[in-house]
């Protein structure tokens, strides 16, 4: 029996396969927008919502800690400004004022009565003199705390000129530069503490702890960044970041201990205590006008270019950085020496 249909079922297999064959380019340009991906492109996109969550979680943590960097740089400017410069002046004036008052005393009991008109001549004299001292004083060690501040931050932003080219850099030299750096910066910060311990003002000691406190935690924040980014181990990590911890309460011993025993009366003629206030007083204004401001308005030596340039500070940074500044000066409103 014959099978009167093959043909045609043929002929219709054949019609459609060149139909299939011409149709196929637009079919699939139309449909590949809209066709799903393979069943293994699922995780990849679990991982690439995961990643997104993650950047935005870092975003909102670096806003915050930008905030409590901005309130750290008020609180630094203010203390520099209406504590330290302050109370570091007091010191050296009463120092040497109360000593040639003192000596004075002595003078005038011992000399005879013929001479003591000769005495306010020469105490006049001695007394501009140690006023000329005093200016001295005051302006050098605010310019050296200030030198000292510029060259640790330039020995710490080295490893910005040696990471620039991956061929050519050291990055155990880098690592080591970076920490070195600030460890040292800590160590500074260290000074101004035992200074001010050294002062037994329980306000100067409460408003310098918390401004230098308020500014380690995104030096150490950023220390360690750097570290992970650079490959470093978890392990040495740890030791660095000991280390970096360690400096500051270490050299605020060191100065409370050294200006508490009898360094003093080698420094007859100068106050260490002041002399070491306004050290730190100069280290603080660094610190905050030429390191954290600029920074986190983005017109600083950043280590990656922005892609959208400096916009300076939002209002809410401003206000937290004007009640940084406000802070130390309503505390030390009514300080009665």
């Amino acid at each position: 029996m014959r099978l009167w249909f093959i043909p045609d079922l043929t002929q219709r297999v054949k019609d459609l396969a060149l139909l299939w064959l011409w149709c196929r380019p637009v079919a699939t340009a139309l449909i590949r927008p809209l066709a799903w991906e393979p069943p293994y492109t699922a995780g990849t996109a679990l991982k690439k919502d995961k990643r997104q969550m993650v950047e935005l979680q870092r975003t909102y943590i670096k806003e915050r800690l930008k905030l409590v960097t901005v309130l750290g740089a008020g609180l630094l400017c203010g203390t520099a400004l209406a504590v330290i410069v302050p109370e570091g002046v007091h010191a050296l004036y009463e120092d040497i004022l109360e000593g040639k008052h003192h000596q004075t005393s002595q003078t005038q009991n011992v000399i005879a009565s013929n001479k003591v008109a000769e005495i306010p001549v020469a105490h006049e004299h001695e007394h501009s003199h140690d006023h000329t001292q005093l200016h001295a004083y005051i302006g050098v060690s605010l310019v050296l705390g200030f030198v000292f501040m510029l060259l640790v931050d330039q020995i710490g932003s080295s490893h910005v000129h040696s990471t620039d080219d991956p061929e050519t850099a050291r990055p155990s030299n880098s690592k080591i530069t970076t920490t070195l750096g600030l460890v040292v910066h800590a160590a500074a910060d260290g000074v101004a503490l035992g200074a001010a311990a050294s002062t037994s003002q329980t306000s100067v000691q409460l408003i310098v702890f918390v401004a230098i406190m308020l500014h380690k935690a995104p030096a150490a924040f950023g220390l360690v960044s750097f570290l992970m980014h650079a490959g470093l181990e978890r392990n040495r990590i740890r030791k660095h970041l000991l280390v970096f911890a360690l400096a500051a309460p270490v050299m605020s011993l060191v100065t409370y201990l050294g200006l508490s025993k009898s360094s003093k009366e080698a420094l007859s003629e100068v106050n260490a205590t002041g002399v070491a206030m306004l050290f730190s007083a100069g280290t603080f204004l660094y610190v905050a006008t030429v390191h954290v401001l600029p920074e986190v308005g983005g017109m600083g030596h950043s280590h990656k270019p922005e892609p959208t340039g400096g916009r300076g500070l939002s209002r809410l940074e401003v206000a937290a950085l004007i009640l940084g500044c406000l802070i130390p000066l309503i505390l030390s409103v009514g300080h009665q020496h």
